[in-house]
């Protein structure tokens, strides 16, 4: 692609307001959104706030939303755009906004901190653990996660509606769950957690967040809807619910 010329309308401002401002900026050939960026900061704006790390797509700083799509900036090549367009970059839309593209995401982690840990069960006679390997296979896609949020912003569950936020986790953080809960050593209990505190019943499963992962991790069918399932079960089954009652049983997670 030969150098072209592109107009960035840009979300300048902070909690406080804030306004669009223009830049017109030249890319070339190879160059990305993030490249584009940082050309305005050192010919235009010095001060615009950005948040950028690795610039290779495995750090999930550089989350924004391009044009109304929540994508990675230095993921999205400026190839992809026809020349001369106007390309629109705003920060995440659902967190609380710090400065220009940077916004406070602190919500993730404080969520975070509500996942129990693994808790392993007893190990065999001879000392050792042992797993069998489709299982390995089945949560490994759960570790590709960079925390880039961008399903968490998209998710309309919090993204239309702020009073939602405090009861539930959001698409990554049903991927955390995922990830223990479908581990064949894993002896924790959170079902309970993610039916009563943890909003999962809030999710319908419209697949916006598998649609924005630049990891591609099959969220809401690998992730989500088998967490669904394990409610139901747990919950609704007629057979599940005598035998919960008859034993009394009690989750860590709910207690």
């Amino acid at each position: 692609m030969a150098a072209s010329n592109f107009t960035f309308r840009v979300w300048r401002g902070d909690k406080s307001g804030g306004n669009f401002v223009e830049y017109a900026v030249e890319s070339e050939e190879g160059m990305v959104v993030l490249d584009c960026i940082h050309k305005i900061q050192a010919t235009d704006a010095g001060d615009l706030a950005v948040r950028w790390n690795c610039k290779a797509g495995k750090c999930g700083s550089c989350s924004a939303e391009i044009n109304g799509k929540p994508r990675l900036m230095c993921m999205t090549r400026m190839s992809t755009f026809e020349p001369g367009a106007t390309i629109t970059v705003t920060p995440l839309k659902t967190f609380p906004i710090l400065r220009d593209l940077v916004t406070d995401v602190s919500f993730n982690y404080e969520k975070a901190k509500q996942v129990p840990g693994f808790k392993p069960g007893k190990k065999e006679a001879d000392g050792t653990y042992r797993m069998q390997q489709e299982d390995i296979d089945r949560v490994q896609e759960f570790h590709k996660c960079i925390e880039c949020f961008l399903c968490q912003t998209v998710c309309h569950v919090i993204r239309d509606h702020e009073d939602n936020k405090e009861a539930f986790a959001g698409p990554r953080l049903f991927v955390r769950y995922a990830s223990l809960e479908m581990h064949p050593l894993d002896t924790n209990d959170r079902v309970a957690l993610l039916k009563e505190k943890q909003g999962l019943g809030l999710c319908n499963i419209t697949k916006c967040c598998t649609e924005v992962c630049p990891e591609h991790i099959k969220i809401t069918d690998n992730a989500i809807i088998p967490l669904k399932e394990r409610v139901v079960s747990q919950y609704y089954d007629p057979v599940a619910w005598l035998l919960r009652k008859v034993r009394g049983k009690k989750t860590e997670a709910a207690e």
